[in-house]
């Protein structure tokens, strides 16, 4: 893993297969939610919406409608 950014309370790494890997400064790494806010934030990565291709989930039925 390489360097891509420092700052003062985290260190992002660019990992061999092209995705980023965060460590805070107590040496652990940090995952989720909050690896992503600071991805967003450093600009490394963009926020996608849903995913086109699949399709929505859909509602239950309601009950009592065929009736």
């Amino acid at each position: 893993m390489k360097v891509a950014k420092k700052a003062s309370e985290y260190t992002i790494y660019a990992r061999n297969d092209g995705r980023y890997a965060v460590k805070g400064k107590d040496a652990k790494f940090i995952n989720g939610e909050e690896k992503a806010n600071i991805l967003l934030a450093e600009g490394l990565i963009k926020k996608t919406g849903p995913n086109p291709n699949k399709p929505a989930e859909e509602a239950p039925a309601e009950e009592g409608a065929a009736e």
